[in-house]
């Protein structure tokens, strides 16, 4: 039992009876929680005014009563008295708190801080104040209850009967102990007088006297409080207060207008729950509607009524139970129904509706579903830090249902978004919207709207991008981010935060950091030198107040911006504030529990235990320690030391400041030195023992800036922005995330893609310009700083990602047969961005102009707008879609053509020409294209006409533009008239004649668009020729395409297409008459956007006699400057010139310095060659830079630069080196080829290298995952070849091989990995010729059916077993198993029927492709493997049902003379079996001296009672029936014993036979 305070010993029975059963229940409950700690903390702080308001009134009733029952006791009363005014004051201060707005203990009782500051035990002042505090030992404090905020009134009706009859009942009792309570008062005067604190503590000890009394009256109460508790008990079984909980539910309806619906639900719950129904959240009063309502409440069933529902009472529907414990609510919806059509009243009666119910009802609301849509959506948003910024879209749910709003949630980054002094949201009915008052570059991240509605939801997303503010000093760093509290306790706060993305372009030496007590608005300073390291401890704080902190960066410009301020943050130590925050779920008494603790003096403190370096870095390091296990009641202090690593000279570092958390963050220690730390405890007794000291520490940074990403790689998103993917940085610890930087090709400037850190390795870049190309590279980021910058990027233009085509059109019919149709139609018009791949064709039949299904025409994609389509049916009706494909994907099919019929066409013209189109209209003129005819009738083509009309015009007023047969496909057409619209066809004419025209062309409006720009012809300086062309009109997805003669031409090392943004260009490298011609440029995506240019033989005698004159004279190179590693690492500058002559001189430039041959540097010209060489031994890092070869030939003048600096020379030493390193490698053994597999015929895996200079004592070593691996056979080397055979390759094999080669000269080693890809492609290859190695499929009849099987070589499970019957895939069931027994894989078909006939294909598929083997089961093989089958299972049935002993007889009996003879056997057959018995071959009937039995048709007994030597003999037992017969032998042996044998061995033998 819990010990009573000092001032309530006296009054022990009032504290029992006062307090009635449910108050000591829940007490109990309490302390039982709390059982560990007798002290309670903390006032209740969570009530609602009113409930502290009718505490405060109980306390000051009851104080009222017993200060009245206690007047002629005054002295005795006093404790009583003194605890009534402490209640009051408690009170007093919830209604202080209240009053003011505060919720939190800490702040309600703050004019009380001086009775409860942390201070140590002997310092602390008791919670009673003034003259009061004298009665209570001076080292004992007062804790409060603190629970938790419900809001309810505090206790029920009958509780407070009860407990207003208890204090009446406590007054009259009081009146008993006048006399005592005249002494005890007296003493208390006494005691007040006395100056020592014992006889203070004397006063108040109890006499025996009164301990007898109140032994007595605790006796006479004792009966009422068990009748009082054994009736609650009833009430209450468990004795414990229960929150309401629904045991029934109410359920939604769906009813009719004009009929009556009933809710009915039942809660339990103690004290019992009272029960309020609610509608559309608000109360139902039945008094507003008379007669509408009807609730009852009984036996635990609650009701509501609902009479002659009309549309209105269409709601949701709330059941709220409620009681000291808390609230539940459970929900029903009621869905009204207005009956369409003439009302009928025989359908409806008072109560449940007959009619179906074909409504849905959700919790949420009426509809079964809704559909969410986002109008007016936030788009990809760009703000800087201090502006606002506001995203919103507007919410459009359908059906709409009034009194019923959506869920709407923000996340950023998928985290929620809560409401806060920096962002705000917002709900109008429509529209919902995210506002930031004051951006930041921590509000940068993915933003997404989740609305939902019932069980449906929607959700759009958006990326916010927060530039930095424009900085104070130019050149200074841009703010961090992400200010926290990482740990907090008295001494100090360690506070993290993130580096910015620009350094202002300069490195950032380091951070300040600011601290401002809340409250405040002063901030200083909490490290003089900046800290690299993105942690810091902050000490110099005050115990028990709250910090805010920012951080700021710092180059040798100046101090950037500071961060924004962290959360506010306390010094105290985690288990303090887990104590402040704490709410014992305890109800308020009206009482203040103190409990006294015996005092425990003179105790030193033990030393600390697990004392551990946290945190190191080289500006500080953290310590942590756990408090001694002897401590006392009193708080400790202690104090740190530390000495250097290999010394005992200890010295203590907090002298001043004494440490009062198991936390110490230590500064001032020298950087890059070792030492070892220990903890001392200290209190009023003095210090204790040192604790272990620490394991030697360097003072250094533990974290390493992180590796570079790499692999960076940018892909095309949209218009305006690029995906970036990269490889992590490898072994990157406490990684906080990237950096992504881009830049305009050319320009040199680097801006930020993100301010905020992002986890992954992708990342979308916003906010670039569209056409211009870009390069990236990316950072990463920890605590200990930005990582230096990844390679950057291969340029990509910006411009949106391909996308699959659009639709064909205009199906028609080119030409039809009688089992065939050509089909032709037009390109889609718009590609995607990409070149159309090809085109899938689907048909469908139409019977009676009904439409069938879809059928696929053609496996693999044809490239052509026509199609044959074969095996049709004729005369049938058939109509067609087609699909464009890109390498985005496939596109849209087309509408379905129009019907046409198959039949044979007869003629001998050629076929229409297809896919006309029209480009480089101009105002007078244009060009055609089109395609050959599919079909080119009974001869071949030889020629075009082109027909031409006006638009508008009519049939008749067709007219040819050329009177002889084109040869090419395509015609410049001449003669239009400007802002005419033409029209026009091409027909194909053979020796037969001309054919069907083709479809139109056009309409097209011969103009000259704004804009249009012509190919035209460029000679530079230098006399290159090009064809040049710029379009202002392009598509994101627009790309130059050209062509020579209207044929696109293929890529050709005589021409060099070179297009950016708008702009292309056409370069010839050596212009000649290989290259006349048409040259047209289109562009796609366009409404025919192109030009032309033509290069004839006058015009190519004019551009190469200008290419002539634009020339200077230059020495001509064959080869630029180039670099090459030779050997045995000497590297090799030489260029190659056209021709030299006998007085060219070559100057060597270095960084812009001449250089001249020497030891360092050998030259050489070969003048016949024209080659110029430079050699070098090796390559030092001084040798980085430029290189360049001045040559001088005459007046002809030229030169080659080589840049070597950056990755590139460090690749080219490293190549040179490596090289230096393979010639001395090769010195020794080495290999020749390094290890790689092969899969032999015979499906094992053979791993080979090649190796040489080997001598025979070179030794070669297996490993396989480091271990080594045992080979029988002894490596001879005489091919040079070394190989390791694995049988059998599995899973089991997976793993990394090493074959290590060494002698006495060195050694050279070669790895493999076969693991993750490179095993999956080893074991493709295995599985392939696993595959190839299976046997043609044979067939097996068997007793249950037939089997088709086939052998491989072996088999792995990574070999996939298909088997398809007739084209269709097996379906595997009791019936038809497949299985793999050793190498043989087959399939089982149990029990065959006609069905099983049919071709069977076995495919075994490698993981790439597959491979099969098929086999015919049908027609004579059938036949024969079914009568096998038939056969076989005959003969199994007979095998199964002939006769046959299954056991009990023995091979021999030896039994002796006299003894009995007793044989059971048990027989089998369907039909029961005949048994019969023989004795030496011949039948042995049944007699009084052997009994044979045969019962219930399976049990033979041979029984012989006295056996006899005569009865020696075989027997053999005989069963049969009309499956088959068996005998079983068995042989009786009979022995005399010893006795007999004697007297056997005088007597002549009888001459007895032995029986066979």
């Amino acid at each position: 039992m819990m010990s009573l305070p000092f001032y309530q010993k006296l009054h022990e029975h009032y504290d029992r009876s006062y307090r009635n059963k449910d108050f000591r229940t829940t007490m109990s409950q309490y302390q039982q929680e709390k059982k560990s700690s007798a002290i309670y903390t903390h006032g209740s702080t969570a009530y609602s005014s009113r409930s502290s308001a009718a505490h405060r009134q109980k306390s000051e009733a009851f104080s009222q009563a017993s200060t009245a029952s206690y007047q002629q006791q005054a002295s005795q009363a006093s404790e009583f008295a003194l605890s009534s005014a402490v209640s009051q004051k408690v009170a007093s201060a919830y209604d202080y708190g209240y009053s003011h707005g505060l919720t939190d203990s800490s702040l309600m009782l703050e004019d009380y801080s001086s009775k409860l500051s942390p201070q140590t035990k002997r310092a602390k002042k008791s919670l009673l104040s003034g003259e009061k505090k004298e009665n209570l030992p001076s080292d004992y404090m007062v804790p409060i209850f603190s629970g938790r905020q419900v809001h309810v009134s505090g206790i029920t009706d009958t509780e407070e009967e009860r407990i207003k009859e208890a204090a009446a009942y406590i007054a009259q009792r009081n009146l008993l102990a006048r006399e005592e309570g005249v002494t005890a008062a007296k003493q208390s005067t006494v005691s007040k007088q006395s100056t020592s604190i014992l006889r203070q503590e004397e006063g108040f000890e109890k006499s025996r006297k009164v301990a007898i009394r109140e032994k007595a009256e605790h006796l006479s109460l004792k009966k009422t409080l068990e009748e009082t508790e054994a009736y609650h008990k009833k009430l209450n079984e468990d004795n414990l207060l229960h929150a309401p909980e629904f045991v029934i539910k109410p359920r939604s309806h769906t009813v009719w207008e004009k009929e009556n619906v009933k809710l009915h639900c039942s809660v339990a719950g103690w004290p019992e729950p009272r029960l309020t129904w609610y509608k559309n959240q608000v109360p139902i009063n039945v008094h507003a509607n008379p007669g509408k309502y009807i609730i009852e409440s009984r036996y635990g069933m609650h009701t509501l009524e609902i009479n002659a529902c009309d549309f209105e009472d269409t709601a949701q529907y709330r059941a709220s139970a409620m009681n000291v414990k808390g609230e539940l609510s459970a929900y029903a919806s009621v869905v009204v129904k207005r009956y369409k059509g003439e009302f009928d009243e025989t359908r409806f009666h008072a109560g449940a509706s007959t009619l179906p119910l074909s409504f849905a009802v959700t919790p949420y609301g009426y509809a079964s579903k809704f559909e969410i849509h986002f109008d007016d959506k936030f788009d990809v948003s760009f703000g800087r830090e201090g502006e606002t910024m506001s995203l919103g879209c507007r919410v459009v749910i359908t059906p709409e249902i009034k009194h019923f709003q959506p869920e709407i949630q923000w996340y950023r980054n998928g985290a929620p978004v809560s409401p806060s002094k920096w962002v705000q949201t917002h709900w109008s009915g429509d529209r919902a919207t995210l506002t930031f008052s004051h951006l930041n570059k921590e509000d940068e991240g993915l933003y997404t709207i989740h609305v939902r509605m019932g069980e449906y939801y929607e959700q759009y997303s958006a990326y916010v991008f927060v530039r930095d503010a424009d900085a104070e000093i130019e050149g200074a760093p841009a703010s961090p981010l992400d200010v926290v509290s990482l740990d907090a306790n008295k001494d100090y706060i360690i506070i993290s935060w993130k580096q910015p993305a620009v350094d202002g372009g300069s490195p950032i030496l380091g951070y300040f950091i600011d601290k401002c007590e809340v409250g405040t608005d002063s901030w200083s300073q909490c490290n003089d030198t900046p800290v690299k390291f993105a942690r810091f401890p902050v000490t110099g704080l005050i115990e028990g107040r709250s910090y805010i902190f920012r951080v700021r960066a710092v180059n040798k410009t100046g101090i950037g911006l500071p961060s924004r301020v962290s959360e506010p943050v306390a010094a105290l130590d985690p288990a303090e504030k887990a104590r402040l925050k704490s709410r014992p779920s305890a109800p308020w008494t009206g009482q203040i529990i103190v409990t006294v603790e015996e005092p425990t003096e003179g105790i030193v403190p033990g030393p600390p235990t697990d004392l551990s370096v946290i945190e190191a870095t080289q500006s500080y390091v953290v310590l942590s320690w756990k408090p001694p296990r002897q401590r006392g009641h009193e708080g400790i202090l202690y104090f740190v030391e530390k000495c250097d690593a290999g010394t005992e000279n200890w010295q203590q570092v907090n002298m001043e400041l004494p440490v009062k958390s198991p936390r110490f963050a230590l500064f001032d220690l020298a950087e890059g030195k070792s030492y070892r730390f220990r903890v001392r405890c200290s209190n009023s007794a003095g210090v204790g023992e040192p604790s272990e000291a620490t394991e030697v520490t360097v003072v250094e940074d533990k974290l390493d800036i992180p590796k570079p990403p790499s692999n960076i790689i940018p892909s095309r998103n949209t218009d305006t922005s690029v995906v970036v993917m990269w490889e992590e940085s490898k072994d990157a610890k406490e990684l906080v995330g990237y950096y992504i930087e881009s830049s305009i090709v050319g320009s040199g400037k680097w801006e930020p893609c993100n301010n905020n850190p992002v986890k992954g390795t992708r990342f979308t870049c916003h906010g670039l310009t569209t056409g211009q190309s870009y390069i990236f590279r990316v950072r990463a980021v920890n605590a200990a700083g930005l990582s230096e910058y990844s390679q950057d990027s291969e340029a990509i233009e910006v411009k949106a990602a391909i996308a699959a085509p659009s639709p064909p059109y205009d199906i028609t019919c080119l030409e039809s047969f009688h089992d065939s149709m050509v089909l032709g139609w037009k390109q889609p018009d718009k590609t995607g961005g990409a070149e159309i791949t090809g085109y899938y064709v689907n048909y469908r039949e139409v019977i009676d102009g009904v439409p069938g299904r879809w059928r696929e025409a053609n496996i693999k994609a044809v490239s052509d707008e026509a199609y044959k389509i074969s095996n049709l049916k004729e005369n049938m009706v058939y109509q067609f879609q087609v699909a464009a494909m890109n390498i985005a994907g496939l596109g849209a099919p087309s509408a379905e053509s129009a019907s046409f019929k198959c039949e044979e066409w007869t003629i001998a013209v050629p076929g229409p020409p297809h896919s006309l189109k029209y480009s480089e209209v101009r105002k007078t003129s244009l060009v055609l294209q089109w395609k050959p005819p599919i079909h080119s009738g009974r001869t071949p083509v030889t020629g075009y006409f082109v027909d031409m009309k006006e638009a508008s015009a009519k049939e008749d007023q067709w007219r040819g533009l050329n009177e002889a047969a084109l040869k090419n496909t395509y015609l410049r057409v001449q003669v239009l008239k400007e802002g005419v619209s033409y029209v026009f066809r091409v027909r194909a004419v053979n020796q037969a004649g001309v054919g069907k025209p083709s479809d139109l062309a056009g309409p097209v409006v011969a103009e000259t668009r704004p804009g249009t720009k012509e190919v035209v012809v460029n000679v530079d300086d230098d006399g290159v020729i090009s064809l040049n062309f710029e379009c202002d009109q392009m598509a994101p997805n627009s790309e130059f395409t050209w062509s020579k003669d209207y044929v696109s031409m293929e890529e050709s090392p005589r021409l060099e297409v070179e297009s950016k943004g708008n702009k292309t260009k056409m370069t010839f490298k050596d212009l000649g008459m290989e290259d006349l011609g048409i040259y047209s440029c289109d562009v796609t995506d366009t409404d025919g956007i192109a030009s032309s240019y033509l290069i004839d033989e006058q015009e190519l005698k004019r551009l190469l006699a200008l290419s002539q004159e634009h020339k200077f004279p230059t020495v001509p190179v064959k080869s630029e400057l180039a670099v090459e590693i030779l050997e045995k690492g000497q590297v090799r500058f030489w260029m190659q010139a056209e021709k030299l002559s006998g007085n060219a001189k070559v100057n060597y430039i270095f960084n812009d310095k001449e250089i001249f041959e020497g030891p360092k540097y050998k030259m050489h010209i070969d003048r016949n060659t024209g080659i110029i060489e430079m050699f070098m031994e090796r390559l030092q890092n001084e040798d980085e830079g430029t290189y360049t070869f001045q040559v001088q030939d005459g007046r002809a003048t030229g030169h080659s630069t080589l840049v070597l600096i950056g990755d590139v020379y460090k690749k080219l030493q490293k190549e040179a080196e490596f090289q230096r390193q393979e010639c001395i490698r090769k010195q020794g053994p080495h290999f020749a080829e390094y290890l790689s597999w092969e899969v032999t015929g015979e499906c094992n895996v053979l791993l080979k290298c090649k190796v040489a200079n080997i001598k025979k004592e070179t030794h070669i070593v297996w490993y396989k995952d480091e271990r080594e691996i045992s080979v029988d056979e002894k490596h001879d080397f005489k091919d040079g070849i070394c190989t390791l055979l694995i049988t059998e390759f599995s899973k089991k094999d997976a793993g990394i091989y090493e074959v290590i080669l060494k002698d006495d000269r060195g050694k050279d080693k070669s790895r493999l990995k076969l693991v993750d890809e490179a095993f999956k492609e080893l074991m493709a290859e295995v599985c392939k010729t696993i595959a190839l190695s299976a046997t043609d499929l044979k067939v097996q009849s068997t007793v249950e059916g037939i089997r088709l099987y086939s052998f491989v070589t072996y088999y792995v499970d990574d070999l996939k077993v298909n088997w398809s019957h007739n084209g269709t895939a097996i379906k595997y069931t009791d019936r038809v198993k497949s299985g793999v027994t050793g190498e043989q894989i087959w399939l089982q078909i149990n029990e065959p029927t006609p069905n099983d006939k049919g071709k069977y294909v076995m495919e075994l598929f490698d993981g790439k492709t597959g491979h099969q083997k098929t086999v015919d089961l049908s027609g004579q093989a059938y036949d024969e493997a079914f009568d096998e089958f038939q056969r076989l299972k005959q003969a199994a049935i007979v095998e199964k049902n002939r006769a046959r002993v299954v056991g009990g007889l023995p091979d021999v009996v030896t039994i002796q003379e006299g003894k009995a003879l007793n044989l059971t056997c048990i027989v089998w057959g369907d039909p029961t079996p005949e048994v019969s018995w023989l004795r030496n071959e011949k039948p042995l009937a049944s007699d009084e001296h052997c009994n044979l039995r045969f019962e219930a048709g399976k049990t033979a007994y041979f029984t012989i009672s006295g056996v006899r030597t005569s009865d020696s003999g075989k027997y053999g037992l005989v069963v049969k029936n009309k499956y088959g017969s068996e005998i079983s032998d068995f042989t009786v042996s009979v022995f005399i014993p010893e006795e007999e044998t004697r007297k056997a061995a005088e007597e002549p033998p009888k001459g007895n036979k032995k029986a066979k």
